[in-house]
């Protein structure tokens, strides 16, 4: 379940790819699979270590076109740990939420894109985000791990990447029929993914993602439908201008 649109990020083979926030690695293999010089980065040990073994999986069985590469790092989003403009492309899909000093994380975002470069930023959309806050005080605790810790509109996140010295360009929403989803797992309760309801809703976004079923067609035209409106995902799309000439 890809959120970021490869062809407006513009990635091509033998792009450095920075993953930003990886988790499972989504984003990451795919743009393995796409001949990409991945660095797959999160502050999680055991989703590196698990995406470290789907990528030498993937080697393994043919999928990595030549030059393609994967290396997982750990670290932290406010100091990152590479030299300035070592990356082609970034993406940081569904973190900046998670991270107190946001500002921090999306000035070395900045810092580490080459000028010229390209990044995607995907956030949760501010009306579904907005419904998930209301409906659950858990979703959102500071104390609870992974808890959110602000909702945006795409004008905030716009504003906050032109203050990093980029220059935001397309969005697009994504995910629609995800977000009722997330609002029956609020009134539930966040952590109760057992709840037959969650479960049943849960089975079928599974069939949508794996396109098992005959009428997955139905779920595919559902979301695009309901994405622009309630689209679980924005996606901010951003350039580092070029430097100056001499």
């Amino acid at each position: 379940m890809l959120t970021v649109d490869y062809g407006r990020l513009g990635l091509g083979p033998g792009d450095r790819l920075l993953d930003l926030g990886c988790g499972a690695g989504r984003h990451a293999f795919e743009a393995l699979r796409r001949g990409a010089r991945v660095t797959a980065f999160d502050y999680d040990e055991g989703e590196l270590k698990d995406v470290a073994g789907m990528a030498r999986a993937m080697a393994d069985s043919g999928e990595v076109p030549a030059g393609g590469v994967c290396t997982p790092t750990r670290g932290d989003a406010t100091a990152l740990p590479f030299p300035d403009a070592s990356f082609d492309r970034i993406i940081a899909a569904e973190v900046l939420e998670h991270i107190v000093d946001d500002e921090a994380a999306v000035a070395e975002l900045a810092r580490v894109l080459r000028p010229g470069g390209t990044m995607a930023v995907t956030v949760p959309a501010y009306l579904a985000e907005r419904i998930c806050w209301a409906l659950s005080d858990e979703y959102h605790a500071p104390f609870v791990e992974g808890g959110h810790v602000r909702i945006y509109r795409e004008s905030g996140l716009r504003a906050k990447l032109r203050a990093a010295g980029l220059a935001p360009r397309g969005a697009h929403h994504a995910h629609g029929i995800h977000a009722p989803y997330w609002w029956l797992r609020c009134a539930v309760g966040p952590t109760d993914d057992r709840h037959p309801l969650v479960r049943a809703y849960h089975q079928v976004l599974v069939w949508d993602i794996s396109g098992t079923q005959p009428w997955h067609r139905l779920t595919r035209l559902a979301d695009r439908l309901l994405s622009p409106v309630v689209g679980k995902s924005i996606v901010v799309y951003a350039r580092k201008p070029e430097d100056p000439p001499a």
